[in-house]
């Protein structure tokens, strides 16, 4: 017998509370009882989709299905925004599973499943386990927000000698200077004034640069990386002299417009411009280890699993307003 779920979809007309009857987890199936999701940016984009909205999700197993290995009811799990991949694709099997091209992905697949509500039934290959020493409405925004900037460090060979820049002090960027500070990087933070310089600072930051109204940056040593997180595209112009040649960008930036960037410098210094999304399965694992036994927190701001929490938690970040990841609290 099925059980009732109530969720919290987008619409054309905005936010909706609905239920819906869902059967029982089968096969690699868990049945999560959601007790925390975080907002993020990404949520925004499908407020107007006749689908549930969140991908930051934790809770707690409730009932597995009989093909389950490796969790059991009442362990404190969590999810993100990749669904389900085929497993036997060229990427899968490199372990770059984010990237496999018939990946099912939060926004393109399973409408009727997200973490905007009580319970959801996820295939257990994209579960994991929530360290005991991570309070789950931390644990939250790192499913997305996270993974997304450690698989940046993990993956590109970001190391503890390394200046790396970030660019922005929000729900990406904060996370960024705490997992760059924890493992030894020296960390230069670029935001447009000084209002968050303290903030930046207390997380780990060793330089701060307010750049709003400047043509040219000195900052000394030029950066081996740069990982921008900032809501907007900076202007490329007065960061490219700053990145050392052959160093490496990471514009995480989501945009829906043409990249454009000087050509140039980039080649006449041999610069990278990486793409990168969220983190594969066996680099989200290390995210949540890391941040456990390091003290990796995310400044969050608590609201209701509610609609009118949903609405009041979204329209805070709209509005550039969430200091700095929201989270809705069953």
């Amino acid at each position: 017998m099925g059980i009732d779920i109530t969720v919290f979809k987008g619409s054309e007309g905005g936010i909706v509370q609905a239920t819906t009857h869902s059967e029982l987890p089968t096969g690699n199936q868990v049945l999560i009882k959601i007790t925390h999701s975080g907002i993020c940016g990404t949520d925004e984009h499908y407020k107007q989709t006749d689908m549930v909205l969140g991908h930051e999700g934790v809770g707690i197993v409730e009932q597995i299905g009989e093909d389950v290995k490796g969790f059991k009811v009442g362990d404190v799990v969590g999810w993100g925004y990749t669904h389900k991949t085929c497993g036997t694709c060229d990427q899968c099997l490199l372990g770059q599973d984010q990237y496999c091209q018939n990946r099912e992905l939060y926004g393109y697949h399973n409408f009727h499943q997200g973490s905007f509500g009580s319970h959801a039934i996820w295939d257990a290959s994209f579960v994991f386990h929530v360290p005991k020493e991570l309070d789950p409405a931390f644990a939250a925004p790192l499913m997305c927000g996270g993974a997304t900037v450690f698989n940046v460090i993990e993956t590109y060979n970001i190391r503890s000698t390394d200046r790396v820049g970030v660019v922005g002090v929000g729900g990406l960027g904060h996370l960024a200077i705490q997992f760059l500070a924890k493992m030894g990087a020296s960390v230069i933070v670029f935001s447009l004034t000084d209002s968050k310089r303290e903030q930046a600072i207390g997380l780990g930051a060793t330089e701060f640069y307010a750049t709003k109204e400047k043509n040219k940056l000195e900052i000394g040593k030029p950066l081996d990386h740069l990982i921008v997180t900032a809501n907007s595209v900076p202007n490329w112009n007065l960061y490219l002299d700053i990145v050392k040649p052959t160093g490496s960008i990471y514009p995480l930036t989501v945009d829906f417009g043409n990249f454009n960037i000087p050509t140039f410098p980039v080649l006449i210094n041999g610069i990278t411009i990486q793409g990168t999304a969220v983190a594969n399965r066996s680099v989200h694992k290390k995210m949540l280890e890391f941040a456990a036994r390091h003290g990796v927190r995310p400044m969050i701001e608590r609201f209701p699993m509610t609609k009118s929490g949903v609405e009041e938690g979204m329209a805070k970040l709209r509005e550039g307003k969430m200091r700095y990841r929201g989270v809705l609290v069953a």
